[in-house]
């Protein structure tokens, strides 16, 4: 029987973001070009080339989607040269499609990386999220609580009131009572039309963001995404999957989840060490979009490990083909 092979972070995490930023340079001819599918095909094929030449034995646990649904990094795909150690791998090849195409700010491209087995296996159902940034006592938030007391319960703890907290919640219409409710005590709100694993990371920078919490429901591997880069930031974020219909419900049993109702903390949904990087393709509050310069491309990639609490911002001048 071979010996496990020990998951290398550090080494790692440089072939991280390259996978990020070759993903994001992919996608720079597609920004403002009206068309989705174009932009998130080209992320999606050059992340999956630049994943195939990494030392490891991957497999996508939070993808695409199911493999009937899509061509390439679907759920289960196994991915690296298959040597080095084996890892579970979270990804958004590119998160806010929709923001690319219309040339909106806080498009990225997103990957997480963990030791084999240690990311929650979220299946593509809706999870209703709640997230804050370091620093405040576990539990100071809940989502238990009503948006009303979760906007009192910070602003608590803040030693502020509830004026001075702004919240970020998707702009759709499940979410309009809870919007009022945050409303009516004062707080502000930054609504987002897309990409909510970008919302989630604003919580953890708010001296530059200006975003104290988030809150609402989104795609379940967002959250297990969202989680990933709060346990290399700091922060909590709690989920709770949600389900429409029998199908759903059968998604989260071929997931190997028994307990729908269970509220996961971060730490439940990434259980080990994890590296993240993220690559700006639209200009946004965490990062800055792709500059375009005569023969020139340039991308900055929020590259970050747990083990160690680093977060590092790489600038990367690449010449345009």
């Amino acid at each position: 029987m071979s010996t496990p092979i020990d998951f290398n972070d550090r080494m790692l995490s440089l072939g991280l973001a390259r996978v990020a930023e070759q993903a994001a340079i992919a996608s720079a001819d597609w920004i403002g070009r009206g068309d989705e599918k174009a932009a998130d095909q080209a992320a999606v094929n050059a992340m999956r080339d630049q994943l195939n030449q990494l030392d490891i034995k991957g497999v996508v646990v939070i993808g695409e989607g199911e493999r009937d649904e899509a061509p390439m990094l679907y759920i289960g795909e196994e991915v690296g040269n298959g040597d080095g150690p084996g890892v579970d791998i979270a990804l958004d090849p590119l998160e806010g499609t929709t923001l690319t195409a219309k040339d909106m700010p806080n498009a990225l491209t997103v990957i997480a990386m963990g030791p084999r087995g240690t990311m929650l296996h979220a299946p593509d159902v809706y999870m209703d999220k709640l997230a804050i940034g370091p620093g405040f006592e576990p539990g100071v938030v809940t989502l238990d609580m009503t948006p009303k007391e979760r906007v009192e319960a910070l602003a608590k703890a803040k030693g502020c009131t509830t004026n001075d907290i702004t919240v970020c919640i998707l702009e759709r219409p499940r979410h309009e009572s809870v919007i009022a409710e945050v409303r009516a005590t004062g707080a502000g709100i930054r609504l987002i039309t897309d990409g909510d694993v970008a919302g989630v990371m604003h919580c953890a920078e708010p001296h530059i963001t200006g975003i104290d919490m988030y809150m609402g429901s989104g795609g379940a591997p967002e959250g297990v995404l969202a989680a990933a880069a709060l346990k290399c930031m700091g922060g909590q974020i709690f989920g709770r999957l949600l389900f429409r219909n029998d199908d759903e419900r059968g998604r989260a049993a071929k997931a190997g989840i028994t307990d729908l109702d269970k509220i996961y903390s971060r730490d439940e949904m990434v259980t080990d060490n994890v590296i993240f990087a993220a690559t700006g393709v639209t200009g946004g509050s965490l990062l800055p979009g792709i500059k375009r310069e005569v023969g020139w491309l340039t991308t900055e990639t929020l590259l970050m490990r747990s083990k160690t609490g680093s977060v590092r911002r790489m600038t990367y001048r690449n010449p345009a083909s």
